[in-house]
């Protein structure tokens, strides 16, 4: 079976705080430069947060939020600044107010955390937009996620959770092929929990919906390896590519130039033929 084409999201934190680039990009320019760039390494989505959801976060208030993302979406989506036509921008939001200014400004997509379980109403503006959402899986919140995560069976709880989430944004109206899911590796889980999970996501992309994997940078690399933040490369290119193995359809990820190149191999590879362009 030939894996789906995979899409690359590029990762791009306007946060003083977030765990990986935290103040890199609260510039404007400079965020929107570093959107020119992660498109130009192959990502096709752009995906702008203003919060941090890393474990402990403190919340933003909205108006906070909004002023640290609009202007970056509005300049994103124009095209002005990154050029391809097919560029779609995402806003990473749970509130209501965020995501409605951002699909104003050109936002195509809403990455909610929550699932639409923190602002429901969420689920009405993506509709109403005509966008596309991913719903993702977290047992409680960022500020409290880590500090006891239990399942019986992650995998099954994760899959029921995404059902019901599922249930709840075609009830308010969004269409099923505008709904990603993700199943939050590193939100409310241990190592363990992640690893079940990865290993286990083909039950998961049994849901119908395109998955979406976040494992770029994470804590459960460098519990595996040992490697600091910014040595964590060659443990989120075998996580991505395993999850592609698996059927996963959407890679989030900062490094897009290398992850993409290891996704274009890795499925060349499992469909036994070369891309068009190799030929």
């Amino acid at each position: 079976m030939v894996p789906p084409e995979p899409v690359v999201m590029g990762i791009l934190n306007v946060t003083p705080d977030s765990f990986s680039d935290a103040g890199r990009y609260l510039d404007a320019d400079a965020a929107v430069e570093h959107g020119r760039r992660l498109v130009a390494d192959g990502a096709t989505i752009v995906d702008v947060g203003g919060e941090s959801t890393r474990p402990g976060a403190e919340p933003v208030p909205a108006a906070e939020e909004l002023e640290r993302t609009i202007t970056v979406v509005e300049r994103l989506a124009a095209g002005r600044d990154t050029g391809p036509a097919g560029l779609r921008v995402s806003i990473d939001t749970t509130k209501a107010d965020v995501a409605a200014a951002a699909l104003q400004a050109g936002a195509r997509i809403v990455n909610d955390v929550s699932a639409f379980r923190f602002e429901p109403e969420v689920a009405g503006l993506v509709a109403g937009a005509g966008a596309t959402c991913v719903l993702m899986h977290m047992q409680g919140e960022p500020r409290t996620m880590q500090e006891d995560p239990r399942y019986d069976d992650v995998v099954s709880e994760v899959k029921s959770f995404l059902e019901d989430r599922l249930a709840f944004a075609l009830a308010e109206g969004v269409p099923e092929e505008h709904v990603w899911l993700d199943p939050g590796i590193g939100f409310g889980k241990t190592p363990a929990h992640n690893l079940e999970l990865l290993a286990r996501l083909d039950e998961l992309v049994a849901i119908g919906r395109p998955l979406v994997v976040g494992t770029s940078r994470k804590s459960l690399l460098g519990r595996l390896t040992g490697r600091e933040l910014d040595d964590r490369l060659p443990g989120t290119i075998a996580t991505n590519v395993l999850a592609l193995a698996r059927g996963a359809r959407v890679f989030r990820v900062h490094d897009v130039a290398e992850v993409a190149d290891a996704l274009t191999v890795a499925r060349a590879a499992l469909s036994g033929r070369a891309p068009a362009t190799a030929a």
